[in-house]
């Protein structure tokens, strides 16, 4: 039976793991990959032309995992609190270092106009009024772990505080509030049912938190997906995602397919992420936030202790002592 820390700390290794696993054919087509690469079964090498993460070693991980662990370092040092100016300087500040590394794993595109707008004076609160991306979504997990499923106010306040600044939408809010409800639920024990429906509810919610902007809409597309794909097998699931649903940075993509992998994969966890590395698109992005998902229901032993090794190797992640500062956030909450 795994515990509250346990579920914590897989949220955290699922979600990087994922990214790694996506590393290699993020931005790739489904054809492409299968032409090139083949069945993604592992952590692998980029080869020198991906076009993101060129010639990366296996086991890296990318900006999902970067920015989550960013928000988990704001939210830690400002005891549960991050000023709006001080989200947007450590996002710059992050990119200025990718830059001076030669990455070209930068902001996505609702992060970097934001960005772009407050760096010439733009009030934070209108800067992300275009932001309809995954962005916030795939840096999300970290408040999930810092606020209890308990308290659904406190966290869509959460969710929005670390996510309007860049996306202030409703469909980028909902994309946020989707996952992090989930993987808040499943920390608290909730089953990947209950989970999913916690943050279907959750991304309802904040549909009406931010700026409108013509889209579908995300929790109505989540319960659609999920009721369709329920009898499928995974060739067909696969054909569906990439197919209907989508796997772009857009949240009403990427968001929904990461939701139904979950779904799908929940006895099987990494076979989930290995499958959205495969089937093209933000796979990186769908991989890690289908993982923060997964892990936080099953905990860190659902996914392969080498793997999971091999990518705090390659990238140096501490997840563990992250999650125990996370966690010290959480009890705080409650006690309030």
């Amino acid at each position: 039976m795994t515990t509250l820390t346990d579920r914590a700390l897989g949220a955290l290794t699922g979600l990087a793991l994922g990214d790694a696993l996506g590393m290699p054919t993020q931005s790739l087509s489904r054809e492409r990959i299968a032409r090139e690469i083949g069945p993604v079964t592992g952590l692998i090498d980029a080869r020198d032309d991906q076009p993101i993460a060129p010639g990366m070693p296996a086991g890296s991980v990318t900006d999902d995992t970067e920015q989550a662990l960013l928000v988990a370092r704001l939210l830690i040092d400002g005891g549960g609190q991050v000023t709006p100016r001080a989200f947007a300087d450590a996002l710059m500040a992050w990119e200025e270092r990718m830059r001076a590394k030669g990455s070209l794993d930068l902001l996505g595109p609702s992060t970097s106009a934001a960005i772009a707008s407050i760096a010439q004076g733009a009030d934070p609160a209108e800067a992300g009024k275009g932001g309809t991306t995954n962005g916030a979504a795939m840096r999300i997990t970290p408040v999930a772990l810092a606020v209890p499923s308990a308290d659904p106010e406190a966290l869509l306040r959460a969710v929005h505080d670390l996510s309007f600044v860049t996306h202030n939408t409703g469909l980028g809010l909902s994309g946020a509030a989707a996952v992090a409800g989930a993987v808040s639920a499943a920390i608290d024990g909730a089953d990947v049912d209950a989970a999913l429906a916690y943050g279907v509810d959750l991304a309802r919610r904040a549909e009406s938190m931010g700026h409108w902007i013509a889209g579908a809409s995300i929790p109505d597309r989540a319960e659609w997906a999920l009721r369709t794909t329920r009898a499928m097998d995974v060739g067909e699931l696969a054909d569906f995602l990439v197919g209907v649903v989508g796997t772009s940075v857009q949240s009403q993509e990427s968001v929904v397919s990461a939701l139904v992998i979950a779904s799908r994969f929940r006895d099987d966890p990494y076979a989930g992420l290995c499958l959205a590395a495969t089937i093209g698109g933000d796979t990186d992005t769908v991989a890690a936030m289908a993982g923060a998902i997964l892990g936080a229901c099953r905990g860190e032993a659902a996914f392969p202790a080498d793997a999971v090794a091999t990518v705090a190797d390659v990238s140096g992640l501490d997840l563990a002592g992250t999650t125990r500062e996370l966690l010290e956030l959480r009890r705080s909450h409650a006690q309030s």
